[in-house]
């Protein structure tokens, strides 16, 4: 038999650039300029999410920012010039950070679209109950959660009563040091035999997500009317009050560095005030730019972008209509306004899971690590963008050196959406992109500083094309 000869040839690749497709941390090859830069943005970060923990507090917190950034209130009369500066809000629970650009919009607009919602606690609308001497709230979760890790953990309670009278009073107990905290109570290991057989995901349900209010009675005995007497003195509030009182239990544990390097940040709510809060900042940074900018920001994606606050209305359609109306003089159109969206291009920023250094239970070859960059999200089954679309995206990213990686869900394993399904129907070029987080959905989401950095970077170089 003849011997057939192998010769084993080793090609030795160098490591690829930032600007390419990472295979291995951006850390390692980082500047000490972008490393300093990514620290210092961390910081403003966790400052902002130490406010921001509702849809309420965010947008309050993002006009804030944007009128020390030189943004004004989009109004009818509102002068359209290149590098004008607006927001608009629309129920106090969405807003839009305006640019205008240079070109004419039905050149089409830079668009960044992300949610401020994330997974929480409501109350319902005749919450309060009393059991064995304690005075409890009945809750419904928004969004997906592992309901067992909302037990035991110190909650603070935030949001707004509106009153027949037309006044508003504002709620936010629990952030503040010295301040009281709520607590759904677990049972102790010694003693929870019974329910030792549930599974998993049934070892909390939902209707035993009760946070305790109260514990000392009044001279009748009662405890929650000791609390009823003390909501009524202190916001004037009566039972009906919360049926028209928009109430939410959010951790109460404040955003802190995680590991001895620092190089991770841990606070609640990253999915996906993280993205929005980039794209805010990329919108304060953006100057004169070419094409139109808008940071898109809305309500309710985690429970399926509904309502007249989510991606689902047509909030941005006549938002869009407002502006072209500014830019033409009143003479803008729907024929107008036809030509903008197929010359849109949109990122819908979400974060996105990242390997789990103890549960890698992830498809390696097509999974997301924390540290190695911006994702660029491959869907498939018809819920991709369009090959072009992407290439462009690559390029705008390696013009500006920022490493990045792609996720796709395992095959038959479940997954997740954006807000980007809703802007493609109006024939936008929509992408998803984002960062990773471990502990996603939890109450306490872990990113990565440098990713933060990265998408940031990302952001200001796809609105300053």
């Amino acid at each position: 038999m003849q011997r057939i000869k192998f010769s084993l040839v080793v090609v030795l690749l160098p490591h690829l650039s930032l600007a390419q497709l990472s295979t291995r941390s951006s850390w390692i090859d980082l500047k000490d300029s972008d490393r300093t830069a990514a620290f210092a943005f961390a910081e403003d970060y966790k400052a902002f999410m130490a406010v921001a923990k509702t849809e309420l507090t965010t947008v309050k917190e993002i006009v804030a920012l944007a009128e020390k950034n030189g943004f004004e209130p989009l109004a009818e009369n509102s002068a359209w010039r290149p590098g004008a500066k607006y927001y608009d809000v629309n129920r106090d629970r969405t807003i839009c950070l305006i640019v205008a650009g240079k070109n004419k919009m039905r050149d089409g607009v830079r668009l960044i679209g992300s949610h401020i919602d994330s997974p929480r606690l409501d109350l319902k609308a005749r919450p309060l109950y009393e059991r064995e001497q304690h005075a409890l709230f009945q809750t419904i979760y928004h969004g997906g959660i592992k309901k067992y890790q909302w037990v035991n953990v110190p909650l603070a309670l935030m949001g707004r009563i509106d009153k027949t009278d037309g006044t508003t009073t504002w709620v936010n107990v629990g952030n503040k040091p010295g301040e009281p905290v709520f607590i759904i109570p677990d049972l102790a290991p010694h003693v929870d035999r019974e329910l030792r057989s549930r599974s998993a995901s049934d070892a909390i349900r939902g209707e035993e997500l009760d946070p305790i209010v109260g514990s000392i009675p009044d001279d009748f005995g009662s405890v929650q009317e000791q609390v009823m007497r003390y909501l009524q003195t202190t916001y004037k509030m009566t039972r009906a009050d919360f049926v028209s009182a928009e109430l939410q239990l959010v951790p109460a544990t404040p955003p802190v560095d995680v590991g001895f390097d620092r190089g991770l940040v841990g606070a609640f709510g990253q999915d996906d005030r993280l993205c929005s809060y980039v794209a805010a900042r990329a919108s304060f940074a953006v100057a004169d730019p070419s094409f139109t900018t808008i940071s898109f920001l809305v309500d309710n994606e985690e429970s399926g972008s509904n309502n007249n606050t989510g991606a689902n209305s047509d909030y941005l359609r006549g938002l869009m209509g407002r502006l072209l109306h500014l830019e033409m003089n009143g003479q803008g159109s729907e024929y107008h306004l036809r030509q903008i969206m197929p010359k849109t291009l949109v990122l819908s920023a979400d974060v996105g899971h990242g390997v789990n250094p103890i549960f890698p239970i992830d498809e390696m070859t097509n999974t997301a690590r924390l540290g190695y960059g911006v994702i660029i999200k491959r869907y498939g089954r018809g819920n991709d963008p369009n090959s072009e679309f992407i290439a462009r995206f690559r390029r705008i990213l390696e013009d500006a050196k920022i490493p990045w990686q792609t996720y796709t869900y395992k095959v038959d394993a479940g997954g997740g959406g954006t807000i980007g399904n809703f802007l493609s129907r109006e024939n936008m070029e929509v992408l998803d992109c984002g960062v990773p987080l471990l502990s996603m959905h939890s109450t306490f989401d872990l990113c990565s500083k440098i990713d933060l950095w990265w998408l940031y970077r990302a952001f200001e170089a796809f609105y300053r094309q």
